[in-house]
């Protein structure tokens, strides 16, 4: 399964500036979801982070991989019964950061299930730049009404 914007859209409801995964590339239902951003030197979080020395916060990394993993229950629900449902993160633990991010990388994202039970994911994400680890974290996230 490949989902395009317009598609992340319809399950996210996040939007620019905020809207943090670009593509999704691969799906493995309920298992794992693969996707990128382009960092692009055309976000506003340059202006400040850092001028002359552009580094992509850490914490949009963990953001981009909350977004992806949000992906995960619409891979094994009904579309239809989502429609009115949103995921919240709840937690971040074990997060590193082991190397810089930085205009004209390609982020891309895979987040795994650890384990899911009812409406509460576990999930593990990883964040990587030209195939090498850059950051990861482990995410939970629960599935609430709008």
């Amino acid at each position: 399964m490949v989902f395009d914007i317009n598609q992340i859209q319809e399950m996210l409801p996040h939007r620019y500036p905020f809207l943090l995964v670009d593509r999704i590339t691969e799906v493995k239902e309920g298992e794992f979801v693969k996707g990128y951003l382009n960092v692009s030197i055309t976000n506003a979080v340059f202006q400040g982070h850092f001028p002359g020395h552009p580094i992509y916060p850490g914490v949009l990394i963990i953001e981009g991989m909350a977004q992806t993993g949000a992906i995960l229950p619409f891979t094994i629900e009904d579309k239809e019964k989502l429609k009115n449902k949103v995921v919240y993160f709840m937690s971040i633990d074990k997060a590193k950061f082991r190397k810089p991010v930085r205009p004209g990388d390609r982020l891309e994202y895979k987040v795994s299930t650890i384990k899911h039970r009812g409406k509460i994911w576990h999930l593990k994400g990883e964040a990587y730049v030209d195939g090498e680890l850059v950051a990861e974290a482990e995410l939970k996230a629960m599935i609430v009404d709008k």
